[in-house]
């Protein structure tokens, strides 16, 4: 995979903190001035509050993932961008990549029990509802 890295790699944007919020409260004030202007208030509808905070929280991943998406970074930009002439963040991400996969082996591997417990629970109901 890391051999893969310059092709298959990217780096998006992501917005944190309070960029977030600044978004979402201009789409719930966004949104609450278009219903008003078509007549929608929350003294006519009780939960519209609970739907513009919703659709504000759509819109602002929609931008939010519209951005990332059409501004990501091949990891051969990156590398120029900082400067990392010996690629040690192939390293790194080797390392990152490695470790989380260890990871996942893990935790299902402590599971197994459950999941084979599970899967002879099924297959034995399946063969109870046919006969």
């Amino acid at each position: 995979m890391v051999a893969r890295a310059p092709q298959d790699l990217v780096f998006t944007m992501q917005f944190i903190g309070q960029s977030q919020e600044i978004l979402h409260t201009h789409f719930r004030r966004f949104l609450e001035a278009r219903l008003s202007a078509a007549g929608v208030t929350p003294e006519s509808h009780p939960l519209l509050p609970f739907f513009i905070d919703s659709h504000a929280v759509e819109l602002r991943d929609f931008v939010v993932t519209g951005v990332s998406l059409a501004r990501s970074f091949r990891l051969g930009e990156i590398e120029i961008l900082t400067g990392d002439v010996e690629t040690l963040m192939r390293v790194d991400i080797w390392d990152a990549l490695a470790s989380q996969i260890d990871m996942a082996e893990r935790r299902f591997s402590e599971g197994i029990a459950r999941v084979v417990a599970g899967l002879n629970a099924d297959e034995a109901a399946l063969r109870g509802g046919r006969s």
